[in-house]
């Protein structure tokens, strides 16, 4: 057997400690898979003395990641810190710019210099795997790189986030038929839940404000499409203005409401957006519930291929770093987006405004004649045609308010927002028209 791997890992957090707990464990099965044994010579850490629940013995401790990267006795170094700028992006060109390959989760990094990382790590002759970066445990790098190389994508899509798949999943209502349908919890209980839980953060808005999703599908948009990484052309929206209302009412109406990273090419223009959609219920990523992610991928001759699985946790993410170590192990490096970097393609961003669906809308509106007309002619004017409508029953008392859902049929996104502009004007509209994008997958 060859000679061992040596790698350096910098951040022994959830992630870090399951790498090193797992390379422990199953270190013979990995080494007889790898063709030889994956050594770890080197840590970094901000606490020396905290208990990890692993054996630290024998390994050189850095306390600047910065300084591992460059002076560890190491072939690869794992770079398990996050953030997109400081330390973490520092430590990583330093590993490449001293001859190292680098094994990395930080998809912020990637979605915000993946480009220029790309270039620098061809340059000098070594590679950057990133299979845990996206999805957690699921290989949807690997599937798309490798399993689908020989495909021309059109389109990849999938629920990329499990804290926000958790929340939505939680808010789920019962439908019990007949009259108004009953609202399950609300955004904000299920998010308390989910913190006590330690499926969010304390601070939860780079999960449910789409952010995390954001950046998972600009990398899966490069590598999908092979044009270079653009974060800054993404749509995002999150989950927040998302009530408990509106998951009951899809419900009865046959969705599930899923937060999406869409992507797709169209007309030599890439499209990639995140934000809450309606999913019917038939279609297979509308059953993906709790923490669990997913990732559809449309081939011209494979057609439709699914991937699910936990996209986070210290095993699943572990599991993914391991497996990028392996195929380093074996001499298997391949262009970090499929193609080299210098043949990534700058491709035109298709503007949200263009995009089309058709549209669920809810409006909280005052109980008295004459409130759907005008809603109406302001659909009218911008030539949204209404497919349904749900108003039921009648206010409590006078000046109470109702709410009202439309579905529209296919619009244009810039149409729609002219509409929820004027209708909010109204005098009777007493908050914020919701609007949610009924996807056709």
């Amino acid at each position: 057997m060859s000679k061992p791997l040596r790698i350096a890992v910098a951040g022994l957090g959830t992630v870090g400690a399951g790498t090193l707990r797992l390379l422990q464990n199953n270190g013979a099965a990995i080494a007889a898979r790898a063709g030889r044994s994956i050594q770890v010579t080197a840590v970094s850490a901000r606490d020396r003395g905290r208990d990890r629940g692993v054996d630290l013995s024998g390994m050189a401790w850095f306390d600047d990641p910065v300084a591992l990267a460059r002076d560890a006795e190491a072939d690869v170094v794992v770079e398990l810190i996050g953030g997109s700028e400081g330390p973490a992006k520092v430590m990583v060109e330093t590993a490449l710019q001293t001859g190292r390959h680098v094994v990395t989760a930080n998809k912020a990094l990637l979605a915000h210099h993946g480009t220029s990382l790309a270039a620098l790590s061809e340059s000098v002759g070594r590679t950057i795997g990133y299979e845990a970066a996206v999805a957690g445990g699921i290989p949807i790098i690997k599937g798309l790189r490798e399993g689908l190389a020989g495909n021309s994508i059109s389109r990849v899509y999938g629920i990329l986030n499990g804290t926000c798949n958790y929340i939505l999943t939680q808010m789920q209502g019962e439908s019990a038929g007949g009259g108004n349908p009953p609202a399950g919890r609300d955004f904000e209980t299920v998010l308390a839940e989910a913190q006590r839980l330690g499926y969010a953060e304390a601070d939860p808005s780079f999960d449910v404000d789409g952010i995390d999703t954001a950046h998972k599908l600009a990398i899966l948009t490069a590598l999908a499409f092979g044009c270079e990484v653009d974060f800054e052309a993404v749509h995002v929206e999150g989950i927040r203005n998302v009530s408990a209302l509106d998951v009951a009412y899809a419900d009865e109406l046959g969705y599930r409401i899923k937060l999406l990273g869409v992507a797709r090419q169209l007309n030599g223009a890439i499209e990639q957006r995140v934000h809450p959609c309606m999913v019917a219920k038939e279609l297979p990523i509308a059953s993906v519930s709790g923490v669990f992610n997913a990732v559809v991928a449309d081939g011209d001759f494979v057609d439709t291929t699914m991937y699910e699985g936990r996209g986070a946790g210290a095993g699943p993410t572990a599991s993914a770093v391991v497996a990028d170590l392996i195929d380093i192990a074996r001499g298997t490096t391949l262009p970090v987006f499929g193609i080299p970097a210098t043949e990534l393609t700058r491709r035109p961003n298709l503007p949200m405004a263009e995009h089309c669906c058709p549209f669920y809308l809810r409006l909280l509106v005052i109980d008295q004649p004459g409130v759907i007309a005008d809603v109406a002619a302001a659909l009218r004017d911008e030539d949204i045609s209404m497919e349904s409508m749900i108003q039921r029953g009648r206010a409590e008392g006078e000046g109470q308010a109702v709410p009202v859902i439309i579905m529209t049929h296919e619009t244009e996104e810039a149409h729609i927002q002219r509409a929820m502009a004027r209708i909010a004007e109204l005098e009777a509209v007493v908050e914020q028209p919701r609007l949610i994008r009924i996807v056709d997958l």
